[in-house]
């Protein structure tokens, strides 16, 4: 699938953090993007007042292709109406929660699948299939995500765990080896946590994986592998990351995905015996049920 989309969303949440030449290229399009994606670099570059060095040096900085794929992903972004974040109100009536708090989810997914980098993504694959263990760590709402992270991976039966606690955490990473996969997951890419996690695991043959928010941050920058989510903002009552957690869940199923589809029938066959395990499981206790109704 080629990705149309997000190029607006990558330079407002980069904007600040470039070298001047080109924030004063990312400002412009930001404040034109129409008029922007009908100019060829050099346009760009002089329409900015930079030049097209600037604009191509941008689209590094954004990891993108070159001029053509970020003026597509504009163009997109343009076809595609903003979805207005709004926030819960008080004594709101059910079906309008319902309708913001599903309509605010199914943006945040589309703008975290439209922001997945390929090349990242097949490399953080190939290293959690070939991987001998695997340590997901997270905190807070991230940590629930490594739980789901650490729960999938083990109906494959991969080697893994998922740390929530910096100390055990820490006690797990720093035996890691090389084969091994340490995935550190922070929707701010600053938890302080998760960098000292992955700066442990720098010091190992381990490689690593980051889950952050788009842009650059501590987290990321420790990381061999980055991944991202959407940056989309939370409203204030939802500021209990829901919809980053939707969006960190995506990404953790595309991976889980990635990696059953690498060594299908072998993995298949665990995830079948697992679910036959687990049904087994349910017959037990139901059977015990009914022996305790007939006393």
């Amino acid at each position: 699938m080629e990705k149309i989309n997000a190029g607006l969303i990558m330079l407002a949440e980069m904007c600040e953090k470039l070298p001047l030449s080109e924030k004063k290229v990312a400002s412009y399009i930001l404040a034109h993007p129409t008029q922007a994606i009908k100019m060829t670099a050099v346009e760009l570059g002089e329409a900015s007042q930079t030049s097209s060095a600037a604009v191509i040096r941008l689209c590094k900085s954004l990891n993108i292709s070159g001029v053509q794929e970020l003026k597509l992903r504009i163009a997109g972004d343009l076809q595609h109406a903003k979805v207005e974040d709004r926030d819960i109100e008080a004594n709101e009536a059910l079906p309008s929660i319902v309708e913001k708090v599903t309509t605010q989810s199914s943006e945040i997914l589309t703008q975290t699948a439209n922001l997945i980098n390929i090349d990242e993504l097949e490399r953080a694959i190939t290293a959690l299939s070939q991987a001998d263990k695997i340590i997901f760590f997270g905190v807070g709402a991230s940590g629930i995500a490594a739980m789901d992270a650490d729960q999938k991976f083990l109906r494959i039966n991969k080697n893994s765990r998922a740390f929530v606690d910096l100390h055990l955490g820490a006690t797990a990473v720093v035996n890691t080896q090389k084969g091994d996969v340490v995935v550190g997951i922070s929707f701010s890419g600053e938890t302080h946590e998760v960098a000292k996690i992955l700066e442990i695991a720098s010091q190992t043959p381990a490689t690593t994986i980051s889950l952050t928010r788009y842009g650059s941050s501590l987290v990321s920058s420790l990381a061999d592998i980055c991944l991202y989510v959407s940056p989309n903002v939370e409203a204030t009552f939802r500021s209990g990351a829901t919809s980053s957690r939707l969006a960190q869940l995506l990404v953790i199923d595309i991976l889980f995905m990635g990696v059953v589809t690498s060594a299908y029938e072998q993995t298949v066959d665990h995830l079948d015996e697992t679910r036959s395990v687990i049904q087994r499981l349910h017959k037990k206790v139901a059977k015990r049920k009914n022996k305790i109704k007939t006393y």
